[in-house]
């Protein structure tokens, strides 16, 4: 079982969110709540979470302030941030806390989903001490350096620019084992700004896109009769094949098999 803090001053939003969650994982994962910054740290220290949604604006402590301490006192714990400021100037402070995502409130369920399918994937791998490639130290040496231009560069020629380099990214790489982070890295931009960018150019943010692109390459492969599913699985980045077909079926509805089998039926 997973441990996951939910950390939400706004009560509505935070039992809102436990339902969403319970909706889709059930009892892989036993959620406690806290109601501001302080809270959080003291229930992290108690309960050990693996998973940590954080909201960024809260009393006593904030969401930023908070994760730093967590952040001290694991290193591995999966961290995702919660935020309603579409500018993300408020997350600026959270670059070296190197959370998975960034959620912009209110998140749509979607988003939620693929966001915490990876977050408990990671958490896992973490128990075995198998993510020492994964969350990289935040040294001169990788940390991203760039916080964007200013809304004066924002045009449309400008974004659509940005979009086609986020595109190329993601179709030379999406095979790896990438992340938000390794991709905002590569275009030389912090991760909340990439982050910023990713919404305004996809209207979604950069996990769930992901998780499309590999399911629709899964799509794909699996036309071919001669391909099996751990094949299919390995070369859209998943080392997992039981957690791709789990993805898959989310995402489509069926299993990779079924699917194969439908598109053999209709040929």
């Amino acid at each position: 079982m997973i441990r996951v803090l939910i950390a939400d001053d706004e009560g509505i939003e935070r039992m809102a969110l436990c339902r969403r969650l319970e909706k889709h994982f059930g009892e892989t994962l036993c959620i406690c709540q806290a109601e501001d910054g302080a809270e959080a740290v003291e229930l992290f220290k108690r309960e050990k979470s693996q998973i940590v949604i954080m909201d960024i604006a809260m009393p006593v402590l904030n969401g930023v302030e908070a994760a730093e301490q967590i952040r001290r006192l694991d290193e591995g714990c999966v961290i995702i941030f919660l935020t309603a400021y579409d500018e993300f100037s408020y997350a600026k402070r959270a670059l070296v806390i190197r959370a998975l995502d960034y959620l912009l409130k209110p998140c749509e369920e979607d988003e939620l989903v693929a966001v915490m399918e990876e977050a408990v994937r990671l958490a896992g791998l973490y128990a075995q001490g198998r993510t020492a490639g994964y969350f990289r130290p935040a040294g001169p040496e990788n940390a991203p350096v760039r916080d964007g231009e200013e809304r004066g560069e924002s045009g449309e020629n400008r974004m659509t620019q940005v979009a086609a380099s986020i595109l190329d990214y993601i179709r030379r790489n999406y095979m790896k084992e990438i992340s938000m982070q390794d991709a905002a890295r590569a275009m030389n931009y912090s991760d909340a700004y990439f982050c910023k960018l990713f919404k305004q150019c996809f209207d979604q943010n950069f996990t769930t896109y992901l998780t499309h692109f590999r399911m629709n390459e899964a799509k794909r492969l699996l036309q071919n009769q001669e391909m099996n599913v751990k094949d299919v699985s390995a070369l859209v980045g998943y080392s997992d094949s039981n957690y791709f077909s789990k993805v898959f079926k989310r995402i489509t509805g069926m299993i990779p098999s079924e699917f194969r089998d439908s598109q053999f039926i209709q040929k």
